[in-house]
């Protein structure tokens, strides 16, 4: 193919905020960065986002397009605007972030036939079982579908939902731009002490499961009476029990912060700051935050699931401990390096694996090969019927 293969990213998904594009661009960072990351990595990207707003915004290359569409469609029926944009934009691929936006995939196929749409899982769970034959007729007309780790899509599949034909591609949801800096002038900045100081970032819900990792640093504490837990959390359901956990053992009452809601530029210092990162998900789509850590240079000690595998390239950097097993987060905990020779390794890694440039490969690469494979199936097609 001569020229770039010219990709619209899509979100149906609509701000329930309704804040203006220019803040978006800003509050939702992985909406620039998966464009530019594509655009770095040779092709022609056009993103187009579902908002209450109607605006366009050129920056580094990429083209941004807000206006109503998506959820707010109630009946089905495609926004005009939405359907004279994609006449005069005439891509070569969707790349739709979201598998639970069935109607509005089936409408774009509707609307663009022949274009190849490929799905972006985001955390998604199976469909409930009245909402499951809609989703097969969506996953039916994609030409791919993008997990971070392929066995992902493993529960799909199981549950007829994803047809065997269909590519699986392994594809991260985003990268972050954090950088390792100075670990020194970061503890100084924040006031992080410890040793090793342990931070937590996510949710203190069920999933991201904060009781199990209080238990494994109390224990882990008897072996490193330095350690210092330091969690910022946005909605924190478990919150009075993370609370009751503290203050019933002496061992985390001297030892756990609990911070709450930071900046995004105060998580990338306090990630220098760290020595280990901590968490105990259950299940993730990615993992932002681990990503966010590796960017920083700062080891994960994270649970084994099948993104946090992926992210680390099988706990090559970090460590993996099984879910819901404080034990095996002590015996992790405890056996962790934290020297400046193992944050340059994780850093190395990043690079290779999650970077920006790396995102943009990866992103290209699946581009080209959905693209590549409908023009195989039209040649396909058109040979047959001259037979």
């Amino acid at each position: 193919m001569g020229r770039p293969v010219h990709v619209v990213q899509i979100s149906f998904f609509r701000d329930p905020e309704e804040r203006l594009p220019s803040q978006l661009l800003s509050a939702w960072p992985s909406l620039v960065d998966v464009a530019e990351a594509a655009c770095a990595g040779g092709t022609r990207v056009t993103v187009v986002q579902a908002s209450s707003h109607s605006e366009c915004l050129a920056r580094n290359g990429v083209h941004y397009y807000f206006l109503p569409f998506g959820e707010a469609e109630r009946q089905g029926r495609a926004s005009g605007g939405l359907v004279e944009l994609l006449a005069n934009l005439a891509p070569d691929v969707f790349h739709v972030h979201g598998l639970g936006f069935a109607r509005d995939v089936l409408s774009l196929s509707s609307l663009a036939p022949g274009i190849p749409i490929i799905l972006q899982d985001h955390a998604d769970k199976l469909p409930r079982f009245w909402r499951r034959g809609l989703w097969r007729r969506e996953m039916a007309v994609a030409a791919g579908v993008a997990f971070c780790a392929g066995t992902q899509a493993r529960p799909f599949a199981d549950a007829g939902l994803l047809s065997a034909h269909t590519p699986v591609y392994e594809v991260p949801e985003s990268t972050c731009r954090f950088t390792p800096g100075d670990p020194h002038e970061a503890r100084r900045q924040t006031g992080v002490e410890g040793n090793p100081a342990i931070l937590w970032v996510g949710h203190l819900s069920d999933n991201k499961d904060p009781l199990t990792v209080l238990d494994g640093v109390s224990a882990a504490a008897q072996e490193l009476p330095g350690l210092q837990l330091w969690c910022c959390f946005g909605t924190a359901p478990l919150l009075g029990d993370v609370q009751r956990r503290i203050a019933e053992d002496s061992c985390l009452r001297s030892r756990v912060r609990l911070i709450g809601r930071v900046s995004h530029d105060t998580i990338e210092r306090l990630m220098r700051a760290a020595d280990l990162f901590v968490l105990g998900s259950h299940q993730e789509g990615s993992g932002y935050s681990v990503i966010e850590a590796l960017a920083c240079g700062l080891p994960p000690i994270i649970t084994d699931i099948p993104s946090f595998r992926s992210l680390t390239g099988g706990g090559g950097v970090g460590a993996l401990w099984a879910c819901g097993d404080a034990r095996a987060l002590c015996e992790a905990l405890t056996s962790a390096r934290f020297d400046a020779a193992t944050r340059a390794a994780v850093r190395a890694h990043f690079d290779r694996e999650l970077s920006l440039h790396s995102l943009g490969k990866k992103l290209a690469a699946m581009y080209v090969d959905a693209h590549e494979r409908k023009h195989r199936q039209h040649l396909e097609l058109s040979v047959m019927g001259r037979s």
